[in-house]
């Protein structure tokens, strides 16, 4: 590998400030990215619909002068409209969907100077917790363990990131969408609250509320800095979340001070999961005690199960949708190729599900919402693990499978494997994954935390505290290494 043989020992705000000194060119930061796909890409499969040609034009015409100016950039490929990144939506029937405008929020992404060149892989519709869509010709592998699911719907995103192929990328989570794959590769994923970044143009939200947009990163400041970034309510928006004070990049030199904090090592029903999951939690809730916090065992009493039920209906109408609009653009029916088992499915469950069905899934929704408030009135924090067990193995979540329903809600689904995260989607309350203990076997494992609605920068606050107490920039997949040499 030539060029910048030390491209990945910065992120993304260290890259922007050796851009700004003078140290780095955009066209060098980007010939690095390049570079890395070619070099990763094969064994990872997470990068698609790359423009170099177009990148490099950009550059020659000249970037904004942001914060992010000259840093290589990757968008999710689901959503995130922008005009000459076409998109696949990790779908045969959406392949090569072209946009005629960007989104809110890449527009705010581009006027920070970022330097976007393609697109991450994603599974198809965004409803798996892997990232194995046909459209891409193959899964996406962790770079951890190749053996292994960066996770999903992001997993593309938390792959290219955690090999060092950018140091930050788009993401979004609907259920998890971030902080699952943060949690798989390593890296630092936070989901701010409910209508904290724009939804718009073509969208008012997504899944009832319950999607948001996000950013996967190796460092808390680069997460910090991006929110920061995207933050703000756009034209037209149905709702707005409650304003910063600071921001996030200010509330992380504000410490918070003797913090209630709930520790909960099972599932919010209780059940059991993975010992090294449920210790890294632990682990996690010792350094906060050492930092004057105090901290109870507790879990919140809510209607977890009736919540994952309601999530399914909507999710399911969601998919319906889409579905339904690209055939009408198309002029004609579903196709047997079209769609993969799942999605197949969770259209033809849609069918099924009556207008009153759905306000009633929505009801149940913001009623969970309500108890999960009511929880999070008591304390500060709630902390847990992310996934109930270390990375899965490929296949595992295959959107192969015949069930929409099974593949969310069985025994073996992904509300099973992912019991947390979906939670926080529908009460719209700010959480992050932090990459803070690895399994005996080399895999990365997340611990979750949780904040009351709005109370994001009190979240991101604690999370730098956790990075400053437990640094984990420095560790790195092999796979990231070789490429150096």
């Amino acid at each position: 590998m030539h060029g910048l043989s030390d491209y990945d020992d910065f992120d993304a705000t260290g890259l922007a400030d050796g851009v700004a000194k003078g140290r780095f060119s955009p066209d060098e930061l980007l010939s690095a990215a390049l570079e890395r796909v070619d070099a990763l890409n094969p064994a990872l499969n997470a990068v698609t619909q790359v423009q170099a040609d177009r990148a490099r034009a950009n550059i020659a015409a000249g970037l904004p002068d942001g914060p992010l100016s000259g840093v290589p950039f990757l968008l999710k490929d689901l959503g995130a409209e922008a005009v000459g990144f076409p998109g696949n939506n990790g779908s045969r029937l959406l392949r090569n969907t072209a946009y005629s405008f960007n989104s809110n929020l890449v527009e705010r992404l581009i006027a920070a100077g970022l330097v976007i060149f393609g697109r991450t892989t994603s599974p198809e519709g965004g409803i798996g917790c892997a990232t194995e869509a046909a459209v891409y010709g193959g899964p996406t592998r962790n770079p951890w363990n190749p053996a292994h699911t960066p996770g999903g719907s992001s997993g593309g995103s938390g792959a290219a990131v955690a090999a060092g192929i950018v140091p930050a990328a788009h993401g979004s989570d609907g259920g998890g969408s971030v902080r699952i794959p943060a949690s798989s590769c390593g890296l630092f994923g936070f989901k701010p609250t409910r209508a904290r970044l724009p939804d718009g143009p073509a969208s008012g939200e997504g899944w009832g509320g319950m999607a948001i947009e996000g950013f996967l990163t190796r460092s808390v400041r680069d997460s910090a800095l991006l929110l920061d970034i995207g933050s703000g309510s756009d034209l037209g928006a149905p709702y707005v979340a409650p304003p910063l004070e600071a921001g996030f990049r200010a509330a992380m030199d504000n410490p918070a001070k003797g913090l209630r904090v709930a520790l909960c090592t099972t599932t919010f029903d209780g059940d059991a999961v993975h010992p090294e999951c449920a210790a890294a939690a632990e682990t996690a809730a010792k350094l906060l005690e050492d930092m004057g916090h105090h901290v109870e065992i507790a879990r919140p009493e809510a209607d977890n199960q009736g919540m994952m039920r309601a999530w399914t209906k909507i999710v399911a109408c969601g998919t319906a949708l889409g579905v339904r609009s690209k055939l009408a653009r198309l002029g004609r029916d579903l196709g047997p190729d079209d769609l993969e088992p799942v999605s197949r499915s969770a259209v033809e469950y849609a069918a099924e599900i009556s207008g009153a069905d759905y306000l009633e899934a929505l009801e149940e929704v913001h009623d969970y919402g309500r108890q999960m408030a009511r929880f999070l009135d008591r304390y500060d924090l709630l902390v847990s693990p992310t996934l109930a067990e270390p990375p899965a193995k490929v296949g595992r979540f295959s959107h192969n499978r015949q069930s929409y329903l099974d593949y969310r809600l069985g025994p073996d689904g992904v509300f099973a494997y992912s019991p947390y995260t979906a939670c926080f989607n529908a009460s719209g309350q700010p959480a992050a994954s932090l990459p803070l203990a690895w399994s005996s076997e080399g895999l990365p494992i997340g611990v979750h935390l949780a904040a009351a609605f709005g109370a994001d920068e009190l979240l991101m606050s604690v999370c730098a505290e956790l990075e400053r107490a437990a640094p984990w920039f420095k560790k790195r997949p092999a796979m990231a290494k070789e490429v150096r040499k």
